[in-house]
């Protein structure tokens, strides 16, 4: 895009992490911020921190698995804003567990979350996405939708999904108002473990160590809004991701036999 000022940016799983981290960035830029979570305390301390520093902020509650909620939040954003410019669909959980010990109803929560949550909101704001003169979405996938791990199965299946879709989305809409992000992060110190589901005490520790060493969601956040900025079809965060990416293309089954090794 490009210009930032004076646009309005959606964004899902808006209350904390990478979502908030943006949202502070963009707000910086000059953007007023229409934040959307499931989590009513998050969302007004969020809210209220922002217009404290002058910058017009809706929030809206919502889960975004659900078509019927997203189908009504495109009608609420441009009655507080008058319009949207940027969404970015960053809702997101996790399932740190084998494949065989989750559930199918744990694979119908991520896959809601990660994958139609994502859907959800690029089918309902694409027509006022459409009207703007310049527009763009951000979809965050992982460095997990490069690269399949042990005990991320669903995480890696919604994230791999979020790529593709992204890539389609991105050709579809190539020559309009409307640009197309996907972001991988490598691994972010989020809130994320403390909706995570898990079986395993070993597997659930693991993941929280890891997260707990990564890189702070400000980081991502500088990403994702340089991709905006450059109107870019990927954006990769963090030299893990790089690594996984580059590891993929070159030794793809030698680097799923020492991930096996490693971690399985």
């Amino acid at each position: 895009m490009n210009e930032l000022m004076g646009r309005v940016a959606v964004i899902t799983g808006g209350a904390s992490g990478v979502g908030l981290a943006t949202a502070d960035l963009l707000a910086g830029r000059g953007c007023e911020l229409a934040l959307v979570d499931l989590n009513p305390v998050k969302l007004e301390a969020a809210a209220r921190e922002f217009e404290s520093r002058g910058i017009r902020t809706s929030i809206h509650l919502a889960d975004v698995a659900d078509p019927e909620r997203m189908s009504r939040l495109p009608g609420e954003v441009v009655a507080e804003h008058g319009g949207v410019n940027i969404l970015i669909n960053n809702a997101g959980v996790s399932v740190a567990a084998t494949f065989e010990d989750q559930t199918i109803e744990d694979l119908q929560w991520i896959v809601g979350i990660n994958f139609w949550g994502v859907v959800h909101g690029c089918k309902f704001f694409l027509p006022e996405l459409k009207k703007a003169d310049e527009a763009h979405i951000v979809n965050i996938s992982s460095m997990f939708g490069f690269i399949g791990v042990p005990s991320q199965s669903s995480y890696c299946a919604t994230k791999f999904a979020v790529k593709g879709f992204t890539e389609s989305l991105w050709a579809e809409l190539r020559g309009t108002n409307i640009g197309v992000t996907s972001i991988h992060p490598g691994g972010i110190n989020t809130s994320i473990h403390e909706t995570m589901r898990s079986y395993d005490d070993e597997i659930r520790e693991a993941t929280v160590s890891g997260l707990e060493r990564s890189r702070p969601p400000a980081k991502v956040a500088r990403v994702i809004v340089r991709a905006i900025d450059k109107n870019k079809l990927r954006a990769i965060a963090g030299w893990e991701a790089y690594a996984a990416d580059w590891l993929k293309r070159i030794l793809p089954v030698s680097t799923h036999r020492l991930i096996a090794r490693r971690m399985g």
